[in-house]
């Protein structure tokens, strides 16, 4: 840790804490800690009004920023530098949005346009009557596509698409059962072509398509990876191989060919949009500074609860059926990117880093959890996500009663309500910030994720590690390995779990 850097932690832990209700007493509270972004789907609005920033703990972020290079970072990344120093990569998924490197952009562009003829293609016919898309992933595979799906082609899907990722075989006789061979394709998405859970997955299912009458299954495949031989070597045509860049993170890729079964799903034309939404986040958080780059000052509100006020997780409430994947989407991003315990010069981190990402739906969640969140011991800082517009065309009461809960749950956090009776009394105190998007579009959805992704980058850079490696998902990986393939002897708990489950 550099001298600026210490010096910067060690003036925020000095600063006092400030009370939630305390801090409203100044009347310029809410413009100073709110912003209204203008994007392609419609204005979002940020609200970190209740949360316990002041004007103190800001001016001292602002210098930790400084003192930990985060404009010097951002630079070295949109200009395709090996920022992944751990792998000596670029980290380059704002190229696929048309922002970073010009031959990077390019690159991106030419490969873009290969998906878009053949999913063009694939809704004209060209391989017969298509009904149902069976997309195998894990992970960042798996995640966003899911999520951007179930959020945006409930209504009418041009093709249905059922994302499985678990090896566990109920996931994928599910998709099965909802599926004619006749009618469907195979997408196998893996940037390696050699994730075993994937690999499964895909072997299963060309042996379902045979089954079903299907003469050349691998006819029916098609590849998302950036190993296209690999691809190919197993048995996918090249022209149904969908490469992209190695410089591109799995949990960053849903913008790469990775995003197929989404454009499948939507049509190309809605698929530009979802790139155009992020790409204007990608302008804002390249472009602004201060406080009035909004990703970076998520990234104070993070830093500051779990350095300064010891919450060691984040909570997310969608109030909005359509982002019920968004909490787990978050997870994996937030805590296998800031998940690390060695900074970028190898040393030690000497603070927490990532707190563990977790949420749900409201109004269900205020039915599971959040008695915890208001009466509980916890700290929990939590994100409300909301949209103006309805996703549904019932009576607007439906709508008008998710946004009062949604907005009433900050207040009640905030707030508290006092009682002799302690069973009864509410603390307050707590805090809570809020995005209330214009609508939930594809433009929209693209620019949140972006806004999250870049948040979770600028954590990193003032926690000194590096956000685009993930060698702590590998150790249970090998093991597993080794395990199939009886190759290895465990401590005696590992040893009886193996044998009851007659694996061993």
């Amino acid at each position: 840790m550099s001298d600026a850097v210490a010096a910067a932690w060690q003036a925020l832990k000095a600063l006092p804490k400030p009370d939630l209700k305390a801090l409203f007493a100044d009347p310029a509270r809410l413009d100073s800690w709110s912003a209204r972004l203008d994007l392609p789907g419609g204005a979002v609005r940020f609200d970190w009004s209740k949360t316990h920033l002041d004007s103190a703990h800001a001016a001292e972020f602002l210098k930790l920023a400084e003192a930990a290079g985060f404009a010097e970072r951002r630079g070295a990344m949109f200009g395709g530098e090996h920022i992944n120093v751990t792998e000596d990569r670029a980290v380059e998924h704002t190229a696929l949005r048309g922002v970073g490197r010009e031959s990077s952009v390019e690159e991106a562009h030419a490969l873009h346009l290969r998906m878009k003829s053949l999913v063009e293609a694939i809704h004209g016919g060209a391989l017969g009557e298509v009904r149902h898309l069976i997309h195998i992933g894990i992970g960042g595979s798996a995640l966003g596509p899911a999520l951007a799906i179930d959020a945006l082609a409930r209504d009418e899907a041009k093709v249905q698409v059922h994302v499985v990722s678990n090896i566990d075989g109920c996931a994928l006789e599910a998709a099965f059962k909802a599926c004619d061979p006749a009618t469907t394709l195979i997408a196998v998405a893996s940037k390696t072509f050699t994730t075993t859970e994937t690999m499964t997955n895909a072997q299963s299912s060309l042996d379902w398509l045979q089954a079903g009458g299907v003469a050349d299954p691998y006819g029916r495949v098609v590849a998302l990876t950036a190993y296209p031989d690999k691809a190919v070597e197993w048995g996918v045509d090249e022209t149904r191989v969908l490469p992209f860049s190695e410089s591109v993170g799995g949990r960053y890729s849903l913008w790469s060919s990775i995003g197929f079964p989404i454009a499948l799903a939507l049509g190309w034309d809605e698929f530009a949009e979802f790139l155009d939404g992020a790409a204007a986040m990608d302008q804002h958080f390249l472009e602004a500074n201060g406080l009035a780059n909004l990703p970076l000052r998520a990234a104070f509100a993070d830093l500051y609860y779990t350095h300064l006020r010891g919450a060691q997780t984040r909570a997310c409430f969608a109030y909005d059926e359509r982002l019920r994947l968004l909490p787990s989407y978050l997870q994996q991003l937030e805590m296998e990117s800031n998940g690390k315990s060695v900074k970028l010069d190898g040393s030690p981190v000497d603070g927490p880093t990532a707190p563990i990402t977790w949420g749900g739906v409201g109004t269900d969640a205020q039915h599971a959890v959040f008695q915890l969140l208001h009466q509980g011991t916890n700290l929990v800082p939590v994100d409300f996500i909301a949209a103006i517009i309805p996703g549904d065309s019932l009576d607007p009461a439906h709508h008008r009663n998710l946004l009062a809960n949604c907005f009433a749950q900050g207040a009640a956090l905030m707030a508290g309500k006092a009682s002799k009776d302690g069973a009864r009394a509410y603390p307050g105190d707590r805090p809570s910030a809020t995005i209330l998007c214009e609508d939930l579009n594809p433009a929209t959805l693209g620019a949140l994720i972006a806004f999250h992704e870049h948040r979770t980058f600028a954590n990193g850079v003032m926690l000194g590690i590096n956000s685009f490696d993930q060698f702590g998902v590998e150790l249970g990986k090998d093991i597993a390995k080794s395990i199939v393939a009886g190759a290895a002897t465990f401590d005696a708990s590992t040893e009886a779990l193996l044998v009851e489950a007659g694996i061993k």
